[in-house]
Protein backbone atom coordinates (compact mmCIF):
# COMPACT_ATOMS: atom_id res chain seq x y z
CA UNK A 1 0.00 0.00 0.00
CA UNK A 2 1.40 3.27 -0.82
CA UNK A 3 2.08 6.05 1.64
CA UNK A 4 2.77 9.60 1.81
CA UNK A 5 4.53 11.21 3.77
CA UNK A 6 6.82 14.82 4.62
CA UNK A 7 9.95 14.53 5.92
CA UNK A 8 12.46 17.85 6.13
CA UNK A 9 9.66 19.80 3.74
CA UNK A 10 10.03 16.93 1.30
CA UNK A 11 7.50 14.88 0.31
CA UNK A 12 8.69 11.19 -0.16
CA UNK A 13 6.15 8.21 -1.08
CA UNK A 14 6.78 4.87 0.37
CA UNK A 15 5.32 1.38 -0.04
CA UNK A 16 4.12 -0.74 2.85
CA UNK A 17 4.59 -4.14 2.84
CA UNK A 18 3.43 -6.56 5.54
CA UNK A 19 4.39 -9.52 5.78
CA UNK A 20 3.69 -13.14 7.75
CA UNK A 21 7.47 -13.97 7.71
CA UNK A 22 8.89 -10.21 9.01
CA UNK A 23 10.20 -10.25 12.49
CA UNK A 24 11.46 -6.81 12.32
CA UNK A 25 10.84 -4.08 10.76
CA UNK A 26 12.43 -2.90 7.54
CA UNK A 27 13.35 -0.16 4.79
CA UNK A 28 14.82 -0.37 1.74
CA UNK A 29 15.73 2.40 -1.39
CA UNK A 30 16.50 1.37 -4.54
CA UNK A 31 18.37 2.68 -7.12
CA UNK A 32 14.91 4.43 -9.04
CA UNK A 33 14.09 5.95 -5.36
CA UNK A 34 11.38 3.48 -4.87
CA UNK A 35 11.17 3.42 -0.92
CA UNK A 36 9.82 0.02 0.52
CA UNK A 37 9.13 -0.26 4.37
CA UNK A 38 8.22 -4.31 5.89
CA UNK A 39 6.76 -4.80 8.57
CA UNK A 40 5.23 -8.03 10.70
CA UNK A 41 1.97 -8.02 9.50
CA UNK A 42 0.61 -7.20 12.88
CA UNK A 43 2.35 -3.38 13.51
CA UNK A 44 0.10 -1.06 12.62
CA UNK A 45 0.64 1.76 10.44
CA UNK A 46 1.20 4.59 13.02
CA UNK A 47 4.45 2.14 14.11
CA UNK A 48 6.09 1.93 10.02
CA UNK A 49 5.27 5.96 10.21
CA UNK A 50 7.35 6.88 13.11
CA UNK A 51 9.76 4.21 11.95
CA UNK A 52 10.37 5.81 8.36
CA UNK A 53 10.42 9.81 10.50
CA UNK A 54 13.20 8.15 13.00
CA UNK A 55 14.89 6.72 9.80
CA UNK A 56 14.67 10.28 7.70
CA UNK A 57 18.59 11.40 7.81
CA UNK A 58 19.24 7.58 6.37
CA UNK A 59 16.72 7.90 4.15
CA UNK A 60 17.41 11.27 2.81
CA UNK A 61 20.83 10.06 2.40
CA UNK A 62 19.69 7.18 0.52
CA UNK A 63 17.92 8.97 -1.73
CA UNK A 64 20.42 11.54 -2.32
CA UNK A 65 23.09 9.03 -3.53
CA UNK A 66 20.31 8.12 -6.41
CA UNK A 67 19.75 11.56 -7.63
CA UNK A 68 22.30 10.95 -10.41
CA UNK A 69 20.61 8.30 -12.13
CA UNK A 70 16.66 9.59 -12.08
CA UNK A 71 17.31 11.45 -15.01
CA UNK A 72 18.54 8.24 -16.96
CA UNK A 73 16.33 5.98 -18.70
CA UNK A 74 15.07 3.23 -16.10
CA UNK A 75 16.39 -0.05 -17.15
CA UNK A 76 15.16 -3.35 -17.03
CA UNK A 77 11.47 -2.34 -16.24
CA UNK A 78 10.24 -4.52 -19.33
CA UNK A 79 10.16 -8.22 -19.76
CA UNK A 80 11.85 -7.21 -22.77
CA UNK A 81 14.66 -5.45 -21.10
CA UNK A 82 15.05 -7.47 -17.90
CA UNK A 83 15.75 -11.33 -20.36
CA UNK A 84 18.27 -8.32 -22.66
CA UNK A 85 19.46 -7.53 -19.72
CA UNK A 86 19.64 -11.23 -18.31
CA UNK A 87 21.45 -12.56 -21.05
CA UNK A 88 24.10 -9.83 -21.27
CA UNK A 89 24.33 -10.16 -17.40
CA UNK A 90 24.86 -13.87 -18.25
CA UNK A 91 27.79 -13.15 -20.81
CA UNK A 92 29.45 -11.54 -18.63
CA UNK A 93 29.50 -13.49 -15.95
CA UNK A 94 30.51 -16.64 -18.40
CA UNK A 95 33.26 -14.80 -19.28
CA UNK A 96 34.75 -12.93 -16.65
CA UNK A 97 34.67 -15.84 -14.27
CA UNK A 98 36.52 -18.17 -16.81
CA UNK A 99 38.74 -15.25 -17.10
CA UNK A 100 39.25 -14.81 -13.23
CA UNK A 101 39.43 -18.40 -12.64
CA UNK A 102 42.63 -19.27 -15.08
CA UNK A 103 43.98 -18.09 -11.53
CA UNK A 104 42.08 -19.74 -9.33
CA UNK A 105 41.57 -23.02 -10.56
CA UNK A 106 38.40 -23.35 -8.53
CA UNK A 107 35.34 -25.65 -9.19
CA UNK A 108 31.61 -24.92 -9.23
CA UNK A 109 28.76 -26.21 -10.67
CA UNK A 110 26.93 -23.35 -12.06
CA UNK A 111 26.74 -19.73 -13.01
CA UNK A 112 23.06 -18.72 -12.12
CA UNK A 113 21.40 -15.26 -13.23
CA UNK A 114 18.60 -13.88 -10.85
CA UNK A 115 16.51 -11.18 -10.17
CA UNK A 116 18.07 -10.40 -6.35
CA UNK A 117 16.79 -7.73 -4.65
CA UNK A 118 19.57 -6.90 -1.97
CA UNK A 119 22.39 -8.86 -3.36
CA UNK A 120 24.65 -8.33 -6.32
CA UNK A 121 25.30 -12.07 -5.97
CA UNK A 122 26.22 -14.98 -3.61
CA UNK A 123 27.89 -18.49 -3.61
CA UNK A 124 26.60 -21.34 -2.07
CA UNK A 125 27.96 -24.57 -0.13
CA UNK A 126 27.05 -26.59 -3.36
CA UNK A 127 29.48 -24.19 -5.57
CA UNK A 128 27.11 -22.19 -7.59
CA UNK A 129 27.54 -18.76 -8.55
CA UNK A 130 25.00 -16.66 -8.70
CA UNK A 131 24.54 -12.67 -9.79
CA UNK A 132 21.92 -10.04 -10.30
CA UNK A 133 21.04 -9.17 -13.25
CA UNK A 134 21.90 -6.02 -12.22
CA UNK A 135 25.52 -6.49 -12.67
CA UNK A 136 25.03 -5.67 -16.62
CA UNK A 137 24.65 -1.91 -15.81
CA UNK A 138 27.36 -1.66 -13.57
CA UNK A 139 30.54 -0.66 -15.14
CA UNK A 140 33.03 -3.12 -15.54
CA UNK A 141 35.29 -2.59 -12.49
CA UNK A 142 32.05 -2.96 -10.51
CA UNK A 143 30.89 -6.22 -12.28
CA UNK A 144 34.37 -7.68 -11.70
CA UNK A 145 34.70 -7.25 -8.55
CA UNK A 146 31.86 -8.55 -7.65
CA UNK A 147 32.42 -11.86 -10.02
CA UNK A 148 36.07 -12.32 -8.11
CA UNK A 149 34.24 -12.02 -4.55
CA UNK A 150 31.36 -14.71 -5.13
CA UNK A 151 34.51 -16.62 -7.18
CA UNK A 152 36.74 -16.34 -3.83
CA UNK A 153 34.43 -17.94 -1.71
CA UNK A 154 34.71 -21.20 -3.34
CA UNK A 155 38.23 -21.08 -1.65
CA UNK A 156 37.20 -19.32 1.63
CA UNK A 157 33.36 -19.24 2.72
CA UNK A 158 33.79 -16.59 4.71
CA UNK A 159 35.36 -13.34 5.07
CA UNK A 160 38.34 -13.79 6.46
CA UNK A 161 41.95 -12.13 5.88
CA UNK A 162 43.08 -15.15 3.99
CA UNK A 163 39.69 -14.19 1.89
CA UNK A 164 40.78 -10.89 0.87
CA UNK A 165 44.04 -12.00 -0.05
CA UNK A 166 42.11 -13.99 -2.55
CA UNK A 167 40.03 -11.36 -4.07
CA UNK A 168 43.76 -8.81 -3.96
CA UNK A 169 45.38 -11.15 -6.28
CA UNK A 170 43.18 -10.35 -8.95
CA UNK A 171 41.64 -6.98 -7.83
CA UNK A 172 43.85 -5.25 -5.58
CA UNK A 173 41.93 -1.93 -5.00
CA UNK A 174 38.96 -4.61 -3.84
CA UNK A 175 38.60 -2.22 -1.17
CA UNK A 176 38.24 0.76 -2.90
CA UNK A 177 35.10 -0.79 -5.03
CA UNK A 178 33.66 -2.30 -2.39
CA UNK A 179 33.12 1.27 -0.94
CA UNK A 180 32.03 2.57 -4.42
CA UNK A 181 29.33 -0.69 -4.14
CA UNK A 182 27.83 0.48 -0.75
CA UNK A 183 27.10 4.08 -1.89
CA UNK A 184 25.06 2.39 -4.55
CA UNK A 185 22.59 1.34 -1.41
CA UNK A 186 22.09 -2.33 -2.38
CA UNK A 187 24.46 -4.56 -0.41
CA UNK A 188 27.04 -6.63 -2.82
CA UNK A 189 27.22 -9.13 -0.36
Amino acid sequence: MKKDIVLQHRAITYTLKKSRRAWRMRMAVYCDGAVVVTTPIYFGEGVAERFVREKTDWLLKKLALFTPFRNRPVRGRTKVEYRRNKERANKLALERTAHFNEVYKFNFNSINIKNQKTRWGSCSKKGNLNFSYKIALLPQRLSDYIIVHELCHLGEFNHSKKFWELVAKTIPDHAKLRDELKKTGVSPY
